[in-house]
């Protein structure tokens, strides 16, 4: 296990696509895997019963849900005196209620030796994001083992934390202490605005080059922002948490609930803010000229629209030099959101962070007209076939200057 890498939180997976047999009621009420190699390289050649396990279903945005249940590894022909016949048992849950034929099941051990019972629907975004995770380029109706080593041993960048983030795995960073002297301003006086506290990232980083660099510059600013962002986060929660939630010495349930949801959407609707602040300041660091969350058609607001909304008004000024940006941190299905808005402009660009979205999700993508930009560090989590449409940011800043 090497800390900073993907070895800190998996040590090796079985994964497998589901047959028939294994998902239809109507044929067989097993819950069961066979045993081959693969999972007694996980669970060994000794009986486990009741072993607990985490399952996780991954599906589209908010359709994800998480529920505990319990195992069992056991030789069905135990007593037999020269052969062997491994199971691996499952009670029926809300989880595995859910399994379609071809859905992709990963079993995954972590290093304490807690088992993750992973469901991701068959061609979903999710599925291409965790083949890239754990460097699985072909996946059969038979389990297949993956050690978390070497080759297939991650260092936990941008990445490689948005996807376990989707796991709901709690990503570690040991160095975060160091950011209480950035950070003690705001230890009483809570969160500040969103522009104050991106500005606060870009400030405290150093070797970064806006101009030379805009894709890497940017990642290193989003990922500087959610550092900052979860250590003032803990400081807050915590001391909330401590104070505790007491209406007139009675618990309060209601004020506790509306805390949690106060905490939830701030972390979404922060990314997104954080995500067009590092972008405008790359775009003013190469002399663009533009307009932000300007009104169009129908009271649509393009994130960006270039060179700028009087150039849009005017129905003089060529459409073939208008460009469009839309932002969203994650596309997920809301990419097409973006369709809608400057009705001038035919082919529309959207910049996102969401590593591997599927290919049935990019072909949609081009068939809409619709260029999808990431950071250039991101492509690798495409496949190939994806990554020579895709386009970076400095293409998409050199495709706006020459427009102007």
């Amino acid at each position: 296990m090497q800390r900073g890498f993907l070895s800190q939180y998996f040590e090796g997976i079985a994964i497998k696509r589901l047959s028939a047999v294994e998902v239809n009621t109507d044929i067989s009420h097993q819950h069961e895997f066979n045993g081959s190699r693969p999972l007694r390289t996980i669970f060994g050649d000794n009986r486990i019963s009741s072993l607990e396990a985490h399952f996780l279903w991954l599906a589209g945005e908010n359709e994800g849900f998480s529920c505990e249940g319990h195992l069992t590894w056991y030789d069905a022909r135990e007593a037999h005196p020269t052969r062997s016949e491994y199971r691996l048992y499952f009670k029926s849950n809300e989880v595995m209620d859910q399994a379609r034929e071809s859905d992709m099941v990963i079993v995954a051990k972590r290093p304490d030796g807690e088992i993750y019972m992973i469901l991701v629907p068959f061609g979903s975004t999710l599925e291409s994001q965790l083949l890239w995770l754990f460097g699985v380029e072909q996946v059969g109706f038979n389990f297949d083992f993956q050690a978390i080593e070497d080759d297939h041993d991650q260092e936990v960048d941008f990445a490689v934390r948005y996807i376990l983030e989707e796991m709901g795995i709690v990503i570690e960073e040991p160095d975060s202490g160091c950011l209480d002297s950035l950070l003690e301003p705001y230890f009483d006086d809570g969160f500040p605005s969103t522009s104050v506290f991106s500005d606060l990232a870009r400030r405290s980083l150093r070797d970064v080059s806006p101009y030379e660099e805009p894709d890497q510059t940017l990642l290193k600013w989003i990922e500087q922002e959610e550092k900052l962002f979860k250590r003032l986060e803990r400081h807050i929660v915590a001391k909330r948490l401590e104070a505790g939630f007491l209406d007139d010495e009675n618990i309060d349930v209601e004020g506790f609930i509306q805390f949690s949801l106060s905490v939830h959407n701030r972390r979404k609707s922060r990314v997104g803010y954080a995500l067009e602040n590092h972008l405008e300041e790359i775009f003013k660091a190469h002399h663009l000229t533009y307009s932000r969350t300007a009104v169009t058609e129908n009271k649509s607001k393009p994130d960006f629209l270039f060179p700028h909304i009087y150039n849009y008004r005017d129905m003089l000024f060529p459409a073939s030099r208008l460009t469009m940006l839309g932002v969203k941190s994650t596309c997920k299905d809301r990419w097409r959101q973006v369709l809608a808005e400057a009705q001038r402009i035919h082919n529309k660009h959207l910049f996102t962070l969401e590593p591997g979205i599927s290919e049935n999700q990019t072909d949609e993508m081009q068939a809409s007209n619709l260029q999808l930009i990431l950071p250039k560090r991101l492509h690798e989590t495409y496949k190939p076939c994806q990554q020579d449409w895709l386009m970076d940011l400095s293409s998409f800043i050199q495709l706006a200057k020459e427009r102007q």
